[in-house]
């Protein structure tokens, strides 16, 4: 089983739901974050130079098991890319195992 955990752009996000719905990935974590990037300089707007180093992310985590690893992967790439600096992340991890607490089962069993 794999952890994928993402940060996106929040304007990206119905489309990064509506593709793991998809492939059907149902069932994820989420929630906003706040942080900073590697961009340095700010933007200017009508003459006024807004900060850009403290930006609105939306943070995903979803466990798969191992044969759904790199269609997550791919469904978010393909729904959060727009092209611009600030697209975000993913990361993944393994895990160990997993538990569904109503019924006690373990394994891939639990993630379904």
């Amino acid at each position: 089983m794999k952890k994928i955990e993402a940060i996106i752009r929040k304007s990206q996000f119905k489309a990064v739901k509506d593709a793991l719905h998809e492939i059907e990935v149902n069932f994820f974590t989420y929630w906003d974050v706040t942080g900073v990037g590697n961009e340095k300089k700010g933007h200017v707007y009508r003459g006024i130079t807004y900060s850009t180093t403290d930006i609105q992310r939306r943070y995903l985590s979803v466990v798969v098991s191992d044969q759904f690893e790199q269609k997550t992967i791919q469904a978010i790439i393909e729904a959060a890319k727009t092209g611009e600096v600030g697209d975000g992340k993913i990361f993944v991890s393994d895990i160990q195992n997993t538990y569904r607490i109503r019924t006690g089962e373990k394994g891939n069993q639990a993630l379904n």
